[in-house]
Formats: structure tokens, C-alpha cells, sequence
């Protein structure tokens, strides 16, 4: 007999080597037919999974994240089955389960059209009602390569290859179709009532552009139709909000296919925003003790050899030169730090200077993969609120805490404190090229993180192999409209680069030590904010953001001074304001300033020339009628200092 400690606590005793399966039919029948994986001792496992020692296990419904996935990894697998019964001469790639669904992706002669969509989703439906059985097998490593080349499946031979000597080989087989797999699976087709394909779309083969472009299909599924109808209705308004449709539509941005991927233009509007955001950021971490620096937009690769970035991130930098052929070899920066610390190195430090706390809106470049590039939310040139603390380990909590209270202050102003989540990325001990092999400086700084992190109270989970490769960091993490989780900003405690940089301070009794760094930002980069916000309002900017406040339209040309003169009045007080001349009818002008999301719409005519007011439509409130033309203006300066969202 074994112990399994449920996930209420309870302790139940069941026979060693029954599946998760046979356990929650024990538990109860109900719970079986919903039951759609397991995880025993915090990892997840399929409901074949034989339990043979005492062990903690939780049975994962659809109504868990767990649950979700394998549902959705089993429907990928019925769509891989009717893509192979109707293009045969496909090849398999991969096919996981993603946030709100699943892909497959697949090497085809030609790219799956509107209606081969439809043809799967029939063919899909004649598979699940077919209810053939879901079998897992496992095969050594030479008989799982030859069953892939009998298969004529070059993708999955070349994953098999490419797993370690140790690793379990499964299989998965749905009637006649068989795929390589890990799993978990579903133990039968029949709770997939309701599904979807969404898209197709190109995507490089393990997301490297210099392998060849696959088609990946996206779709989702669901238990209940009703829940696939919801989601269906969810996903259209998400079109509507997508900042990278909206902010086009809006002249926020735009993009040049002779600029290039991944360079958008910020357009008159969107760069307002973006200096909006930044005056801001930037008055406010002057008030919480920040120094402004300005630094090169490149160095020398020196610079980057001591900070390690060289070494570790050398395939994300645009690099200008050739180390064999030139002399000198520089990299546009894809981070500040190393600059900023080129600045504290330029005096000698005593305790009693620090902490010193620098700051700097700075232009930065990466040399993103083009799949990965979206919109404004994944760019190959960004602005980044960047800011580095330099701190005695006395200070470092204290500072660490201050810098999650401005990061507060900036998502509650803008609104979006509920949309957000934490993360604590470690590092991954087992990848000794991707970070500073430091382990008892990893093990310590993550040990004072998550000390600071459970005073501070912050609901966080922990991720492994997520951290930066010279420190422990935590991500604030947001989905966009279509599920997808950014990281939109990032705070890291770094135990390496002040040793490397060879930064140091005299302490109380007169020695050199080295200073704890504070990587920070306060409102993360500039761009994916923007996006963000487009997404979070559908477009209508509150007040203060709002590239235009407020549009004057005179009924007709007679009132054109009149309209200028309150044009003039708003921007004497700092509100962003623009006048409407053109000889069109009124309810044209209305309507098209309403679809710019325009926050106010001010009309005047003959009864606003006699009373010195303006006709206000206000985007919140609708028509508000007549109001006195200097209450009006006080109105948005209040607006605009008190940050309404």
C-alpha cells in the first residue's frame, strides 16, 4: 500500500502501482471522467502514470492550467491525425499546448488555406467520434529512430537525437496515428466537445529564421461549446483592441519594410505619449533621489568583455566590426549598465555616498529573431526607464522595497495595477553558458531576494533558468490581449558586475568593498508600455495620456477666431489641443473626432461667442452643454495634474 497526500490534505491509502487514473476513479467517479492529468510531487504526469511510493498528488480537472494543457495537447494530436489523413505527404514538427490553446506546426508543399481549415476541423470531428484509444509506449532510442524514418518524419528523428541518453522515449497512438510525445494526453477523445482552428501562420522551425519555414496552425478546444462560444467572443474583441491594428489606425505608429523588422516609426500622436511618460518618469525618479545620466549609444567590445555581455549575449547585439580584421570592434548597447558603472568608477566612493542611485531614458538594441517581433511589444530598438542603484549590503533592502513602491505608484497611475503579476526567475544550474558559474553567489543572492520578496508580501511564483545571467531578478509580468506574457519590467540584485568593474567603496573603519547593484526599471520600455496602454483602453487614453485632450470645432467659418482663441487659452495652460477648420457639417467633424478617441470635443457657435464658453461632448460623459470657457480649463489642468484614468 502507499500514502498519496491529497491536495485538501487528506491522506488516503490506495495499492502501490495503480494510475492516477485508477486513484481518482478510487476517489470518485466523477472526479475520473473529468480528471485530465496529474502531478505527483510538483510535476505534472500523465493519468497512465503508475504511482508506486508515498507521494503527494493532485488531480488536475480543466479547470486548472495543467488540466487546460493536456486537454488542448490531445486535441493538437487529433489535428495532427486528420492533417496526415488528408495531406499525407505532410511532416510532423511539434505541437504544444499554449496559454488559450494549442498549434501544430507541419512542412507542406503549400501553406493550409481558409477552407483546408474547415476540412480539418471535419475531419477532427469524424476522429473524435471514431473514440479510438489513446495508447502511451515507450521505445529505446534506436528502435524510436527507425520507427520515425519508417515514418518518413525527418523533424521528430531529428528531436529524438536530440534529447539526452537518459531520457524516456514515449510514444502516444490514436488509432492508426502515432506521434512522438512526452505527454500527458487525455485517457479518450470524448471530452473534447467544442473546438476551433483559429489561423494559420509561417513559423521558422525551433524558432530559429535560419532553419526552414513550417506552417503552424493555431487553434483551441473546450469541454463545452459554451465555453468555446465565450472564447470565441473574447478573441474578436481582442482584435479590436490589438494595439498593433489600433495604433495604426490611431497614427500612433507605423512601420517601413525599407526601415526595417522590428523599427517602428513613432508617428506625431504616439511620440506625444511617449514624452508624456517620460516627462513624468523622469520628474519622478528625480524626486525619489535619482541622477540623470546620458551615455553612448555604443562602445568598444572591451566594455562588453568586462561586463560579460561578450561572453553571454553577444548573439543578441548588433555588433559593428570584425575582432579579425578590425582593430577596434564596437556594439550598440543592449543594456546601460556597464556605462553607468563606467560613471561611479570615475571618483572614489565612501559609504557615505551611497546608496547613488542613477537613472536614464536610454535607447537600446537588441537583435531580436524577426518570429519574435511584434508590433510595438517586441522591437530591435527600444526606450528603456533604466536606473541602477549602487548600495551597501546594509541598504539593499530598503532600496529593493523603494523600488517596488515606484513601480507601484507608476501601474496604479497608469491603471493597470490589476493586470499585472510577479515573478522570481532564478537561474538554472545546468546551463553553465548561459550565466556566471557562481553557484553559492546564485544560491545566496536568491536566498536575500526571496527574503525581500516575503517581507515586501508580494504574491510570487518562482521560475527557474528566467534570471539574468549575472543575477536573481523579479519580472513583472502582463498578458496581452491574445494571452501572451510579457515581461514589461524587471528588478535585479547583481552579486557579479561590481567585482568585474572593479567598483568599490571606503567603508566605516576605511577598507574597499565591493557594492551590492540594483538593476531597475521604473516604467519598462517605453514602446511596450505604449502598446499596453492601447490595448488596456481599446485606444481612448485617459485624459492626460491622450495625445490630443481636446478638439475645437466651430459650427461654421464665422466662429473660426472665436475657435482659435480658445485654442490658444487651452494651450496656455498646458493642454494639448487642436482646432477643426475645415468646411465639412458639424456631425461629420463630431463623429470623426469620437473615432480618435478624442477625450473632449468642444463646439462653438453664436451662443459660445456671447458667453465666453465652449459646448462640451466629453468622451466619459456625453454631451455636457454649455460650460464657461475658463471652468472648463481649469477642469483639465486639474485633469491632467491629479493623472484620471
Amino acid at each position: 500500500m502507499v500514502k498519496i497526500t491529497l491536495k485538501d490534505g487528506s491522506v488516503k491509502e490506495f495499492e502501490a502501482g495503480l494510475s492516477v487514473y485508477e486513484i481518482a476513479k478510487g476517489i470518485s467517479e466523477g472526479l475520473a471522467r473529468v480528471a485530465c492529468c496529474g502531478i505527483v510531487n510538483d510535476k505534472v504526469v500523465d493519468l497512465r502514470f503508475k504511482v508506486d511510493a508515498d507521494c503527494n498528488l493532485s488531480i488536475c480537472t480543466f479547470d486548472s492550467q495543467e488540466g487546460k494543457d493536456a486537454f488542448r495537447h490531445t486535441t493538437s494530436h487529433i489535428l495532427a491525425y486528420a492533417v496526415k489523413r488528408l495531406f499525407p505527404e505532410t511532416k510532423l514538427a511539434i505541437g504544444p499546448s499554449i496559454t488559450n490553446g494549442f498549434y501544430y506546426d507541419f512542412d507542406k508543399e503549400s501553406s493550409f488555406s481558409a477552407a483546408d481549415l474547415g476540412k480539418l476541423e471535419e475531419e477532427m470531428k469524424k476522429i473524435i467520434k471514431e473514440d479510438a484509444a489513446i495508447e502511451r509506449f515507450e521505445l529505446p532510442r534506436q528502435e524510436a529512430l527507425k520507427l520515425m524514418e519508417e515514418k518518413n518524419e525527418p523533424y521528430k528523428v531529428e528531436l529524438i537525437n536530440d534529447l539526452p541518453e537518459d531520457e524516456i522515449i514515449s510514444f502516444y497512438k490514436i488509432g492508426d496515428f502515432t506521434d512522438l510525445c512526452a505527454g500527458p494526453h487525455l485517457m479518450s477523445l470524448k471530452p473534447i466537445k467544442a473546438f476551433k482552428l483559429l489561423r494559420s501562420a509561417g513559423a521558422y522551425w525551433r524558432g530559429n529564421e535560419k532553419n526552414k519555414m513550417l506552417t503552424r496552425i493555431y487553434g483551441t478546444s473546450f469541454p463545452k461549446k459554451s465555453e468555446l462560444d465565450e472564447h470565441l467572443a473574447a478573441l474578436e474583441e481582442a482584435k479590436k483592441r490589438d494595439h498593433n491594428k489600433l495604433g495604426r489606425e490611431l497614427n500612433l505608429f507605423t512601420t517601413d519594410e525599407n526601415v526595417g523588422q522590428g523599427l517602428p516609426l513613432l508617428m506625431p500622436k504616439g511620440a506625444k505619449v511617449i514624452q508624456v511618460l517620460q516627462r513624468w518618469i523622469e520628474d519622478e525618479e528625480e524626486r525619489r533621489g535619482y541622477l540623470l545620466t546620458k551615455t553612448p549609444l555604443m562602445a568598444k567590445s572591451d566594455l562588453y568583455k568586462i561586463s560579460g555581455h561578450w561572453q553571454h549575449y553577444k548573439e543578441g547585439m548588433f555588433v559593428l566590426g570584425d575582432e579579425e580584421h578590425d582593430s577596434e570592434v564596437f556594439g550598440l548597447r543592449p543594456m546601460t549598465c556597464p556605462f553607468q558603472f563606467s560613471i561611479y568608477n570615475s571618483e572614489q566612493h565612501s559609504y557615505r555616498d551611497l546608496p547613488l542611485r542613477y537613472a536614464e531614458t536610454s535607447t537600446l538594441f537588441r537583435n531580436e529573431a524577426s518570429g519574435e517581433m511584434h508590433g510595438l511589444t517586441r522591437v530591435r530598438q527600444f526606450t528603456l526607464a533604466d536606473g541602477h542603484i549602487v548600495c551597501t549590503p546594509e541598504q539593499v533592502e530598503q532600496e529593493f522595497k523603494d523600488v517596488v513602491d515606484l513601480i507601484k505608484y507608476v501601474m496604479s497611475t497608469l491603471g493597470i495595477q490589476d493586470d499585472i503579476s510577479y515573478r522570481f526567475s532564478k537561474w538554472d544550474p545546468n546551463d553553465k553558458d548561459k550565466y556566471i558559474n557562481n553557484p553559492e553567489a546564485w544560491e545566496n543572492t536568491q536566498d536575500l531576494m526571496r527574503q525581500i520578496l516575503n517581507h515586501l508580501e508580494i504574491d510570487y511564483v518562482e521560475a527557474e533558468g528566467e534570471a539574468a545571467f549575472y543575477g536573481p531578478k523579479l519580472d513583472i509580468q502582463a498578458r496581452n490581449v491574445h494571452g501572451k506574457e510579457d515581461t514589461i519590467i524587471t528588478v535585479q540584485i547583481d552579486f557579479a558586475l561590481a567585482e568585474r568593474f572593479n567598483m568599490t567603496y571606503i567603508d566605516k573603519n576605511g577598507e574597499k568593498k565591493l557594492p551590492y547593484v540594483i538593476h531597475r526599471s521604473s516604467i519598462g520600455c517605453y514602446e511596450r508600455t505604449l502598446a499596453m496602454l492601447i490595448e488596456k483602453y481599446a485606444g481612448a487614453l485617459p485624459t492626460w495620456l491622450a495625445p490630443v485632450q481636446a478638439k475645437v470645432l466651430p459650427i461654421s467659418d464665422k466662429y473660426n477666431d472665436y475657435a482659435e482663441s480658445v485654442v490658444k487659452a487651452l494651450r496656455l495652460k498646458g493642454i494639448r489641443v487642436e482646432g477643426d477648420y475645415r468646411a465639412e457639417k458639424i456631425g461629420y467633424k463630431i463623429r470623426e473626432a469620437s473615432v480618435d478617441k478624442t477625450p473632449y470635443i468642444l463646439i462653438v457657435g453664436e451662443k459660445e461667442v456671447e458667453n465666453n464658453s465652449v459646448s462640451v461632448r466629453s468622451r466619459k460623459a456625453g454631451d455636457e452643454g454649455s460650460l464657461e470657457l475658463l471652468g472648463f480649463i481649469e477642469r483639465l489642468v486639474n485633469e491632467n495634474a491629479t493623472r484620471e484614468h
